[in-house]
């Protein structure tokens, strides 16, 4: 594994990320059943393997990162020697001591050698020394790693949002308790 430095982004790193493939490719989706009966209604999640695998395109616009930027609680960047090679994005919202990773990118030819992981560490970091209770992940329902990788670190499925995202997808929801 390379070694993985990260830093709090700035603004001159912004033109990188951006340029940064942040499509993934999927073979699954979570698919939401609602099921409306007597008054009830049940929304239920089933993972359904796609007969081939998909392109699954990033939801937000990556080249509005650097307006978006300026509003984020806080944000890093990983390297690889020099190079950048992911970022996330975190928001604290609301009174309940939450805050939200937003985007957690890894450019396409780092996948796969810790630097989500790295990321993800950080943001936990950060957040509990600011005194936060819970971090959530949000992520499409058609990106299956993203789903995998919130549980590989012990992210719960917590909630759904239909039509979240520009894209008209689902959001899914993956919480953790900070320690």
């Amino acid at each position: 594994m390379p070694d993985i430095y990260l830093r709090p982004t700035v603004a001159t790193d912004l033109p990188r990320l951006m340029g940064f493939d942040h499509s993934t490719i999927s073979e699954s989706v979570w698919q939401l059943e609602l099921r409306r009966d007597t008054g009830q209604i049940a929304a239920t999640f089933r993972e359904v393997r796609l007969p081939r695998s998909i392109s699954v395109t990033f939801p937000h616009n990556p080249f509005a990162l650097a307006d978006d930027w300026v509003r984020k609680s806080m944000m890093y960047t990983a390297f690889i020697d020099k190079d950048p090679v992911g970022y996330i994005s975190l928001l604290e919202r609301g009174t309940a001591s939450v805050v939200w990773v937003t985007d957690i990118v890894v450019n396409m030819a780092s996948r796969r050698l810790g630097v989500g992981t790295a990321l993800l560490g950080a943001a936990q970091d950060w957040a509990a020394s600011r005194s936060h209770r819970r971090l959530i992940l949000e992520m499409q329902s058609k990106n299956l790693p993203a789903i995998r990788f919130a549980q590989k670190f012990g992210y719960e499925f917590c909630g759904y949002n239909d039509h979240y995202y520009l894209t008209q997808d689902v959001a899914l929801f993956f919480g953790k308790a900070l320690k």
